[in-house]
């Protein structure tokens, strides 16, 4: 008969008993400590997302600016030598209105030869608004001095006035008034008054204030 092995009941009992588990014990200190660690962290990411975002932001407004330098540069030589080719417009205008041959030749057979007053066109020079526009899209106006905003939304609204000489010189040479040799006395009158009143008297103080301007920007006091 075959024997089978006997297990006391202590060592079936000390086979199954749980090992003993260590709880590691950490006073308030410790706590403060960790919890300190955390908020430092968070607080230190939020101080240098905050330093690069402003770091982006004024070398974004920097190229903005430069760009707008740029544009006030060219635009001062466009108005610069568009002030000297409507001076001698405002001349052959003159001319004409003392010499009855000359008045009869801008106006023939019912037609306004323009090409005497204006042989290059109503303006000869374009005066670019790019960069204000896009800085302006930009919210340029909040991030650079008001004196600066003013002065530049000032020059860009001298330009719009500048600009609109062309559509009123072009209203007054599209008008079938102005092909009657009748009338050209008074389409000279009104061309000339035209281009003193909307361009021509309006130039030298652009020019100035582009001066201003490009000194604002350059001196970085914006």
């Amino acid at each position: 008969m075959e024997e089978k092995p006997v297990h006391s009941k202590k060592s079936q009992t000390a086979a199954h008993k749980p090992k003993p588990e260590v709880y590691i014990l950490r006073d308030w200190k410790e706590y403060i400590g960790e919890s300190g660690l955390i908020v430092f962290s968070v607080l230190l990411a939020l101080v240098l997302t905050e330093y690069f975002n402003n770091l982006h932001e004024k070398r974004d407004t920097r190229e903005l600016l430069n760009n707008i330098r740029t544009e006030l540069v060219r635009n001062k030589q466009a108005e610069q030598e568009q002030y000297v080719y409507q001076q001698n417009i405002l001349k052959t205008i003159d001319s004409a209105l003392k010499n009855p041959a000359f008045m009869q030749k801008i106006v023939s057979d019912d037609e306004f030869h323009w090409k005497y007053i204006i042989p290059e066109g109503v303006v000869n020079r374009d005066l670019s608004t790019v960069a204000w526009e896009v800085a302006k899209g930009h919210n340029i106006t909040t991030k650079a001095s008001f004196e600066l905003i003013s002065k530049l939304t000032d020059i860009y609204a001298n330009q719009a006035r500048i600009d609109k000489v062309e559509e009123k010189v072009a209203t007054v040479l599209l008008s079938w008034e102005s092909r009657k040799t009748a009338n050209i006395h008074e389409t000279l009158i009104l061309l000339r008054d035209n281009y003193k009143g909307w361009a021509f008297d309006r130039a030298p103080g652009l020019l100035t204030k582009y001066d201003e301007a490009i000194k604002m920007l350059d001196s970085g006091g914006y």
